[in-house]
């Protein structure tokens, strides 16, 4: 891999990830399209760590008081001083402060209410990591060759584009965050699972299942960047080993490469998600499926045409 194909490869990644279009779908495309050659699901992976990197910092203030009290409620409960509450799957939550334009909504860590949003939140994200990383791991081999063909590639933008224009045109788009359960959780979870295929998106399968569910859309996207953090930094770390000794052929980066890409990815991907917040308080997602349809028409006739290689 040249410098110019990691910077290139870096800013797809960066501005790809946050938006329902498939960040991997897209470097697999760029990458053979451009540059004649797979980047490969490990470079993948691993400058994903770049764009969790952007979404952690973004929405800093609300995961570190999730976290802080998730763990101070479970070591309440643990030492049996938490106060009795209602089965976690019979609970609806409250609202989930946000930063916005106007700075983050104010908190108070002593109110009971938020304490219990704050650790059902922590539970809902927990709960709804464990299908990916089972499967994630079962197939870890055929996502990283079999999965990455460009036919299979094309294929999946334009069908899962209907899926996204389906959930925009049935879902309700009534129930704000608040009443987020445990059930809506689960579903996002196993819906993240199809962003393992390259062409899904992650942000457009969870997004698309919160709407289906009934959800806000923007409530959806902001339940959906909180559920990716886990699953992408486990995904880019345990492929830190390939990536650095990277095996077969294809475009491989060196270690330099690999931290210049990522960088760049963490700045675009900031502003990506920054972007991808407004966009969606006053629009539809059928921006995206247009797009998506079109790129895959577009790499189906290059696939057909034999301008480019489906491996």
């Amino acid at each position: 891999m040249t410098w110019l194909q990691a910077i290139i490869l870096g800013l797809v990644q960066g501005l790809t990830e946050f938006l329902p279009i498939s960040s991997s779908g897209h470097l697999r495309i760029v990458s053979s399209v451009f540059f004649g050659d797979d980047a490969g699901a490990s470079f993948t992976a691993v400058t994903q760590l770049g764009t969790e990197a952007a979404v952690l910092v973004y929405f800093a203030k609300d995961i570190w008081r999730i976290v802080r009290v998730w763990c101070a409620t479970v070591f309440e409960k643990l030492t049996q001083r938490s106060r009795e509450t209602v089965p976690l799957s019979e609970q609806v939550t409250t609202k989930l402060p946000v930063v916005t334009g106007s700075g983050p909504i104010g908190y108070d860590p002593g109110a009971d209410a938020q304490r219990e949003l704050d650790y059902r939140i922590g539970w809902y994200v927990i709960i709804a990591t464990i299908p990916i990383g089972v499967l994630g791991f079962l197939f870890k081999d055929v996502i990283r060759t079999g999965a990455r063909n460009l036919w299979l590639v094309s294929f999946m933008l334009i069908a899962f584009a209907l899926v996204i224009a389906a959930a925009e045109y049935y879902g309700r788009k009534t129930r704000p965050i608040e009443q987020l359960t445990t059930r809506d959780g689960l579903i996002m979870g196993f819906a993240q699972c199809l962003a393992l295929i390259p062409g899904v998106s992650r942000s457009g399968a969870t997004s698309s299942a919160g709407l289906f569910l009934g959800l806000e859309r923007e409530a959806a996207v902001r339940f959906s960047f909180l559920l990716a953090i886990p699953a992408v930094t486990a995904s880019g770390l345990f492929s830190l080993p390939d990536a650095f000794e990277p095996a077969g052929e294809g475009l491989n980066a060196s270690g330099s490469q690999l931290l210049v890409a990522t960088i760049i990815a963490f700045i675009a991907g900031y502003a990506s998600v920054a972007w991808l917040l407004r966009f969606v308080g006053n629009h539809t997602f059928y921006w995206f499926v247009g797009y998506r349809i079109i790129l895959g028409l577009i790499v189906m006739g290059l696939l057909a045409g034999g301008v480019v290689s489906a491996t």
